[in-house]
């Protein structure tokens, strides 16, 4: 393929890509990916575990023990993402041919304002730039003004900061950040030996942001929960980009898509999604992994729920583990009868939820192999809550490229709309994904797994973007907890509603589990 220059080469190779990956991601982006075959939507009766009280006490019991072994437990956050997304309605506002709050996001917007954590920070910028406060703005009717203070550069900048470093929460001691309140969730359950481990991914721009606002709090939340916080901090590699190609005409469907290129005639990288987190994820030194979103947190008060949620999704993590590993020592001992065999397939089948219809023709050889194929993963507890309309993906019981089913999250965009039947199963599921993991990322003799070698790279998908007013194809990777963690062992539990407080729009924030103190 001869539409790479001498100097797009020199691009390619300073990014960490080579030619042959980029080719590869314009057949992608040409052809598409192909819809997942699926089984069933997972349900309480098919996969999805709840705890009884007596389980519950067990799991529980089981994370005590896991945390004082010798266990190294991190809480991975990825907290890339810019918080514009989260304003787009206060933009849409300033740019609107209206001068007062108009729309009901609006109205409630300047309603509730003193309600937000951030308010009084707004008030004293105010003050700064305009010579009265917010009161004083809003009776003037400057709504605009009250807007621009908080959006933009002159202002607290809002419009373009990290999401975990706006003031999200109220407390006794003053406004907090998502950061802070993931410092303080690691210290009520990911600690361990008197240490809690904490790795936030952003990016570049805000790195040194991120780093000042930890440096300045962290002590208080280790001297409150009388724990060390080892925090860390990563960035989405630019080898994990990708390339960004132009729209087809009309009717075209050509074999390889054409490089989307800048006005200086450059290539267009782009970030490839949460998908490329995999690599950070990969490259970190633990036995346990608590994931979750910088957005999904709630007021100190709030908490409890969260807390004791996350401590029983490692105990059935542990628990699953401790199976696991017992069962694949026995498998290397090679002492196992067919009684044996059967065993460990119906833990396979029943704790896993792997089914294969052909696992009782296959020989003791072939069967051995085939669990220890299945046992020898990754893991992952994946909480799930029951479906109230949020948007995101659900828990699902899929075929894989060996004919076997297994749970897997899915998103709307690897599901074929078209099928009327798979089109049901996502619109009726009973649970949906609210990114609440536990992972495993070592084997049974303490290595660490490549968790690269565990993606299915026929899970990304094509999106529609634009740059500089064109519109082009952009390449999404398999996501983090979709493609990414495809050929993990998948367990899923059901957890309460109230542990899932995402924000997707500022007046998010004043739902009750955002608002720190007492009505």
């Amino acid at each position: 393929m001869d539409i790479f220059s001498s100097k797009d080469q020199q691009q390619i190779a300073a990014r960490g890509m080579t030619v042959g990956q980029v080719e590869k991601q314009l057949r992608q982006i040409a052809h598409g990916f192909p819809f997942l075959r699926l089984e069933a939507p997972a349900s309480v009766t098919n996969s999805i575990k709840v705890p009884s009280e007596r389980e519950r006490s067990r799991y529980l019991k089981a994370f005590d023990d896991y945390t004082a072994g010798n266990h190294r437990v991190v809480k991975f956050v990825p907290a890339s993402g810019a918080a514009s997304r989260m304003f787009k309605n206060l933009f849409a506002f300033l740019n609107a041919d209206y001068d007062v709050p108009t729309t009901p996001f609006e109205k409630e917007f300047f309603d509730n304002i003193k309600k937000f954590a951030f308010h009084k920070a707004l008030c004293q910028q105010c003050k700064k730039n305009e010579g009265m406060g917010l009161c004083k703005l809003i009776e003037a009717g400057r709504y605009k003004d009250v807007v621009k203070n908080l959006l933009t550069a002159d202002g607290l900048n809002y419009g373009q900061l990290p999401k975990g470093l706006l003031l999200f929460h109220e407390t006794a001691d003053g406004a907090v950040t998502p950061a802070e309140e993931h410092l303080r969730e690691a210290a009520c359950y990911a600690a361990a030996g008197g240490q809690a481990h904490v790795h936030f991914t952003v990016s570049h721009a805000h790195l040194d942001l991120f780093r000042q606002h930890i440096a300045e709090v962290k002590a208080k939340y280790e001297s409150r929960y009388g724990v060390t916080l080892d925090v860390t901090f990563s960035e989405q590699k630019p080898s994990t980009d990708t390339i960004a190609a132009e729209m087809p005409a009309q009717g075209e469907k050509p074999e390889v898509a054409t490089p989307f290129r800048n006005a200086d005639g450059t290539l267009l990288f782009r970030p490839g999604g949460h998908g490329a987190l995999i690599e950070n994820l990969n490259d970190i030194d633990a036995d346990m992994v608590f994931i979750k979103n910088i957005d999904n947190v709630v007021a100190e008060r709030f908490l409890a729920p969260t807390v004791e949620y996350k401590r029983l999704l490692a105990g059935v993590l542990a628990d699953v583990q401790k199976q696991t590993f017992g069962y694949l020592e026995q498998l290397d001992r090679g002492d196992c009868q067919l009684d044996d065999l059967m065993e460990i397939a119906a833990f396979v089948e029943l704790q896993l939820g792997v089914s294969n219809p052909h696992v009782f023709l296959l020989d003791p050889v072939e069967l051995t192999d085939y669990l220890r194929s299945k046992l020898n993963r990754p893991i992952r507890v994946c909480g799930v809550v029951r479906n109230v309309g949020e948007p995101g993906g659900g828990p699902f019981l899929a075929y894989n490229h060996d004919g076997t089913v297994s749970p897997q999250i899915l998103e709307s965009s690897q599901i074929d709309m078209s099928n009327s039947n798979y089109k049901k199963m996502f619109t009726e599921g009973t649970h949906f994904n609210p990114v609440d993991l536990v992972c495993a990322l070592k084997n049974y003799k303490g290595q660490p797994f490549d968790l690269k070698k565990y993606v299915d790279p026929r899970t990304g998908f094509i999106s529609q973007k634009s740059k500089d007013g064109r519109d082009l194809l952009a390449l999404e990777l398999p996501g983090l907890w979709n493609g990414a963690m495809s050929d993990w062992s998948t367990v899923f539990v059901e957890v309460p509603l109230e542990t899932f407080n995402p924000v997707k729009t500022v007046n998010d924030l004043l739902r009750t589990p955002h608002q720190g103190q007492e009505a």
